[in-house]
């Protein structure tokens, strides 16, 4: 701590100027008696304090914070059951590989008159879902640990890291002598010479190669080297879901998206490729696709070495900064004229013509196909959308182009239901700019639904647009495929224009599938929180997944 900033108080004020000197803008969460003196301190600072209805939103808002800016999302909770409820974020977080880092109250660990009330060991319980967890036992460990803790949350692979400030630690007065650390400037090291090399003799010598592009490619440096070395090799690309948009996907060599991990369209294309530079992916993500024994070769290009799984053991790997590592292999490889990607281009036109298959349907209710047809048509190139978890996200992540990296937030690691508001809720404050939509299910919006007060409350500019089947929809159609009889998977929900209307945010009824459109971008255009509930008719579902792509991908 610097001569100009004084002598904290105690410990609650000298966390607060530490995560002040990491930069952190907010602080998202819901506080109790435990951490009130944080409070107190947290009220005098330049930390905003975001106050949410349940923990786990805002987790997930601190976690997309991370993901879409790369600097450290902070949330909050008090001690036992809302620490517990940070639960599900920290694995959001920690699988999706977004830095976040949460705080917990906890009641004085020198003398307490309260025994085992609201008592867990919430450091143990955080241990398997973090990178680093801590209690703090001493003021005057606060700086260290903070620094500490944003070091693990930043560093490749990012996650999600977990502190414990007990009452007693928070009152306590640091020593003089005490002092806040200046945040590292250490850069991501480079791959080796010798891998990129031979990264390039492999791409030299495969007939028909392909890009992957996954969710650690998902930064702008990345997207511009993809672009550059997609262009001068002229290499064919597929995404995984959270791959999406990295490079423009109206991109000539872009073949479509892996949201199926075998069967679909794009498997044709991979089973027919000798070689694939699988860029950001990692096992942690739902399969794109699985690997043979005497198969496909695989390169491995990320930050970190390959974690080897029964269908992905790539037989070499590039470790190091990603964009440097892109950036080196297109302006060191060459041209390659025994490339062959005749095969790729034709399913590419079978993909292109299948997305666009009923795409203006005016069956009502509405089927999947025509609301991502009619979402595309309204959202603008720079606009987000960030999907909950349902049958919906497989539908969006074939049918909806993507044209930038980070315009389709989706979770394909955890997968958690109840994350799309909240994210949606954090992009519309991050950039009140653009235009914002969350897409949720009715059974994932029901999950979180509460926080239409805190968007309220934060004046926020967002649609909700629930797609509703009053089911488990994706659950229903999985249930279907294994032969069970249709059981225990339908609900009622509520009216969701009242409900809506009951937090001050306007709701709409689509009751014609014409409507869907003119009420999207009449929402848009007017700001505010607007929910819109769609009913969808899912039996698209079977007939697509399950009948067609069996029927049209084979004779591919």
């Amino acid at each position: 701590m610097t001569a100009e900033q004084g002598q904290a108080s105690n410990g609650a004020e000298l966390f607060i100027r530490a995560l002040e000197n990491e930069g952190v803008k907010y602080i998202f969460g819901v506080p109790g008696e435990e951490n009130l003196a944080l409070l107190e301190a947290l009220r005098g600072s330049s930390i905003q304090l975001v106050l949410n209805r349940h923990e786990q939103a805002a987790g997930f808002m601190a976690a997309t914070y991370g993901r879409l800016t790369g600097q450290v999302g902070v949330c909050l909770s008090t001690l036992g059951p809302g620490a517990t409820n940070l639960v599900t974020a920290a694995a959001y977080a920690q699988l999706g590989g977004m830095p976040m880092l949460m705080i917990s109250g906890q009641k004085p660990i020198k003398s307490s008159k309260q025994g085992l009330f609201q008592i867990l060991d919430v450091v143990d319980l955080m241990r398997p879902l973090t990178k680093y967890t801590r209690q703090i036992s001493n003021a005057n460990t606060i700086p260290a640990k903070i620094r500490e803790a944003f070091r693990l949350a930043s560093e490749e692979r990012p996650g999600a890291v977990h502190l414990e400030l007990p009452e007693d630690i928070a009152a306590e007065a640091p020593a003089p002598d005490t002092h806040i650390f200046s945040p590292s400037d250490a850069r991501r090291p480079s791959a080796s010479p010798k891998s990129l090399e031979m990264a390039c003799d492999m791409l030299r010598e495969a007939r028909h190669p392909l890009i992957m592009i996954g969710a650690g490619a998902n930064r702008k440096r990345v997207s511009q080297a993809l672009i550059h070395l997609v262009n001068v090799i002229g290499i064919p690309f597929f995404t995984t879901q959270m791959g999406k948009g990295v490079v423009d996907e109206r991109h000539p060599r872009y073949l479509g998206n892996a949201a199926l991990s075998a069967g679909d369209f794009i498997h044709c294309a991979i089973d027919h490729a000798d070689l694939v530079i699988n860029v950001g992916h990692d096992v942690v993500e739902k399969p794109p696709f699985f690997m043979q024994p005497g198969g496909k070769k695989v390169i491995h290009v990320n930050f970190s070495g390959a974690d080897v799984d029964p269908v992905y053991f790539p037989q070499h790997e590039v470790v190091g900064d990603i964009a440097n590592s892109v950036e080196y292999m297109a302006d060191h490889c060459g041209v390659c004229t025994n490339h062959d990607f005749s095969r790729f281009m034709e399913v590419k036109a079978a993909v292109d013509k299948h997305l666009g298959d009923r795409a203006e349907s005016d069956s009502f209710p509405v089927i999947p196909q025509r609301i991502v047809h009619d979402v595309r048509r309204v959202m603008p190139e720079d606009g987000i959308i960030a999907l909950d978890n349902g049958m919906y996200k497989l539908w969006f992540a074939r049918n909806y182009p993507a044209y930038d990296n980070n315009t389709v937030l989706l979770d394909n690691a955890l997968a958690s239901m109840g994350a799309g508001l909240p994210s949606a809720m954090m992009a519309s404050m991050l950039y009140p700019h653009l235009k914002v939509m969350a897409i949720c299910g009715d059974g994932g919006f029901m999950m979180n639904s509460q926080e239409l007060e805190t968007a309220v409350r934060l004046e926020l500019n967002l649609v909700v647009l629930i797609i509703s089947d009053s089911a488990y929809g994706m659950i229903k159609w999985k249930q279907g495929q294994e032969g069970f009889a249709d059981f225990g998977l339908d609900y009622r929900n509520p009216d969701f224009v009242q409900y809506a209307e009951s937090y001050g945010a306007v709701g709409h009824r689509v009751t014609r599938t014409d409507e869907l459109r003119p009420i999207l971008e009449r929402a848009l255009s007017a700001g505010g929180v607007h929910l819109v509930e769609v009913p969808v008719d899912y039996s698209e579902n079977r007939r697509v997944f399950d009948e067609e792509l069996a029927q049209l991908t084979c004779p591919l």
